[in-house]
């Protein structure tokens, strides 16, 4: 009899059942107690009354999920022109030669500078500086400034992340391209680009949880999505629920992506241990 088939008649490890047993009784320990010193504290009931008040969370609850559908739409759109800029601006920052250092310069000083300044002063100076130039109509949509500040802001970002992703394929991968013909554009197109992208999807969505959150700054240029709805909720009940019930609907939606950013990353670590460790076998079959 195999030593696992002599594990399963033997029955689980004790040393992993008491393990178990250990960090369930900590994690119980813990924030219960936790939980038992804010539920005495002094100011409690208060607290409550103010944050977790049921009557005033199912009151607001459908117009907060209906203000979020301007969130989505402000994620979804600034998300493809974020995808789409970003990985221009990375191309241009990786381009070689003499004759393209004013591009690498244009595109180093945007990433530089984007990733500098804080989003919200971008939204401020796009939503209320642009339609002060007089250039565009002043009933123009905010959404739309909202959209072009994310863009631009996530853009240096996601950049960065592309660059990171193209410079991560071997040298040996270009030169193959080149010796077959190819220019500098078509392997960047054609062979390497394709293999960055791939192995830059978990941080590309990591960067796309921090935009999806970001919607709620362009409140501030008067776009009344989930937070701006939340605001005008708490002034007219004079009570703080509707920003914990928009905290609730941001974890709902988010924890989920982050899990499938660790499952990507665990599947991609995962997945390169046996290729290498295969490799090593095969050399010695030939």
């Amino acid at each position: 009899m195999t030593s696992a088939g002599r594990a399963q008649r033997r029955g689980p490890d004790p040393r992993a059942v008491r393990s178990s047993l250990i960090a369930l009784v900590s994690t119980v320990v813990v924030f219960g107690g936790l939980a038992w010193i804010v539920v005495h504290a002094p100011g409690w009931p208060a607290v409550q009354a103010s944050f977790f008040n049921r009557e005033v969370f199912e009151e607001s609850l459908p117009g907060l999920l209906d203000a979020f559908v301007v969130n989505i739409e402000l994620f979804m759109t600034a998300e493809v022109l974020v995808l789409g800029f970003g990985l221009l601006l990375a191309i241009m920052r990786s381009l070689s030669g003499p004759v393209f250092l004013p591009i690498r310069v244009m595109s180093n000083a945007y990433t530089d500078i984007f990733r500098a300044i804080p989003g919200v002063l971008v939204i401020f100076v796009l939503g209320f500086g642009i339609p002060g130039l007089g250039l565009v109509d002043p009933r123009t949509d905010q959404r739309l400034f909202g959209i072009l500040a994310l863009t631009l802001v996530y853009s240096a970002y996601v950049s960065e992340v592309y660059r990171a992703g193209i410079e991560s394929i071997h040298p040996s991968q270009e030169a193959a391209a080149r010796s077959l013909g190819l220019s500098r554009l078509q392997s960047l197109r054609f062979v390497i680009v394709p293999q960055a992208v791939r192995r830059v999807i978990p941080p590309l969505l990591n960067d796309f949880i921090g935009l999806q959150k970001d919607t709620v700054l362009v409140s501030f240029i008067g776009v009344v999505e989930i937070f701006r709805y939340a605001q005008i909720e708490s002034a007219a009940t004079y009570n703080f629920t509707p920003y914990v019930a928009v905290a609730l609907v941001f974890i709902v939606v988010t924890v989920p992506l982050i899990h499938l950013v660790d499952w990507l990353v665990a599947r991609d670590r995962g997945g390169a241990r046996p290729r290498a460790a295969a490799t090593p076998s095969r050399l010695g079959a030939l």
